[in-house]
């Protein structure tokens, strides 16, 4: 479920990307006046049909909200349950640089679990994660309006869950496909700290005599992998001037390490995970 949101939350980027604002015909872009000259907010909500817990084999439909946008210098980008701040102003042309803070809300097995034995080892508390993130955007890759982009986040939980460190490097690559059409290829992954792995992963002699699962001692390390495939439709036909916008996400990833080792997976879900969703946006 923590993959699904981090995907969804990139739906929204290919929804409220500047770059819609040029296209190859017309007055230069100096001369253009769109939605994104200054200050801009886009705001979104899905559906989402994803596992009811990372590595699990039952599916679940759960809401998902987004925000996104730049107010004065301050950038704002969706991340999973949460959003990332950039306090570094993107140049009108060139390489743009990311620095900010990331928060997120972790709800991984905290509810909807679908699985009878899974729920009878206990739900989880939800963690609050916080920490820097750090990125950067190429343009003009394989055509004037392109973007490849890598982005770092590095957080901590600081609401006493599982109190631990979770990173999430991804790259991903943007494209408009026509003035009113955005799509985008996203690649991700994640690394855990010990505590975190035995937070989610581990079963504890409680949970054992709880769930019937055999004991299990989860580390550290990467647990998954994961590509997106994103794309955004303008319901004007004009992405550049801002309004409501319709998103379709769908995605893979692979569970890995004690991750995919521990009983939650093994023996009651599954490593390969899928997700879909469906969203609109509006952006002002």
């Amino acid at each position: 479920m923590r993959t699904t949101f981090l995907a969804a939350g990139g739906a929204l980027a290919v929804l409220a990307c500047p770059a819609l604002a040029q296209e190859s015909e017309g007055p230069p872009p100096a001369e253009q006046t769109t939605v994104y000259d200054g200050d801009w907010v886009t705001v979104g909500a899905g559906a989402v049909y994803a596992p009811s817990y990372d590595g699990s084999d039952d599916y679940v439909i759960f809401p998902v909200p987004m925000v996104m946008g730049q107010i004065g210098p301050v950038g704002i980008s969706p991340r999973g349950g949460g959003v990332a701040l950039d306090f570094i102003p993107d140049p009108e042309e060139g390489v743009a640089f990311d620095l900010g803070v990331a928060v997120g809300l972790n709800s991984n097995r905290a509810n909807k679990i679908e699985d009878p034995v899974v729920e009878a080892a206990g739900e989880l508390d939800r963690a609050v994660e916080i920490g820097p993130s750090a990125g950067i955007s190429i343009p003009g890759v394989l055509n004037p309006y392109d973007s490849l982009s890598f982005n770092l986040d590095a957080k901590w939980d600081v609401a006493g869950a599982h109190e631990g460190m979770v990173m999430n490097p991804g790259i991903s690559y943007f494209t408009p496909l026509s003035r009113g059409m955005a799509g985008a290829l996203a690649l991700n992954a994640e690394y855990v700290d010990d505590s975190y792995a035995d937070y989610y992963y581990s079963v504890s002699p409680a949970q054992s005599a709880a769930s019937g699962l055999p004991l299990y001692q989860a580390e550290g390390g990467f647990t998954k992998v994961g590509a997106t495939a994103l794309l955004g439709v303008d319901l004007d036909g004009n992405l550049a001037n801002g309004g409501l916008a319709l998103f379709g996400v769908g995605g893979y990833s692979r569970m890995l390490g004690d991750a995919k080792r521990t009983p939650y997976t093994s023996l009651r879900g599954e490593a390969d995970q899928f997700f879909a969703a469906l969203g609109v946006g509006y952006t002002f």
